[in-house]
């Protein structure tokens, strides 16, 4: 009995460290990163900018973190998660007075009980990026 509980763990802790890339069907390819890894049940999302499929940003700010947030949204339905199960939130700015701003689009995505959140202001992001969110989600 004690050799097939100790088995059973052993198996049992070998499924939940597996890791599975996840990607939406459009993700671009060949990049040195992959848009989100679920392991043991947890969805860790690479952080995203507001770029659009084309690679365009949006010039009203609100309309970029809107797009960074709709990219994260698409990772997360790859996955089988949604917003509602984001456990912990990281924001990027190049400009912390645009903190209201992105506030304010935020709290009309992310629904209560939100998670978990760090903003942070950085000098530079990729390309033309004002903003770039990263996330990490549950069931």
């Amino acid at each position: 009995m004690k050799l097939l509980l100790t088995m059973l763990l052993l198996l049992t802790g070998a499924v939940f460290a597996e890791k599975k890339v996840v990607a939406p069907p459009d993700a671009a390819k060949g990049r040195p990163f992959s848009p989100a890894i679920l392991s043991g049940g947890t969805l860790y999302v690479s952080g995203q900018t507001g770029a659009d499929k084309k690679g365009n940003y949006a010039e009203k700010f609100e309309d970029e973190v809107k797009q960074t947030l709709d990219n994260v949204g698409e990772i997360l339905k790859a996955g089988g998660f949604t917003f509602a199960d984001l456990v912990a939130v990281q924001v990027y700015l190049t400009d912390m007075d645009n903190f209201q701003k992105m506030n304010g689009v935020y709290t009309s995505v992310i629904p209560e009980p939100r998670p978990s959140r760090t903003t942070v202001g950085v000098a530079k992001l990729v390309g033309k990026a004002r903003i770039e969110i990263t996330v990490t989600a549950r069931k």
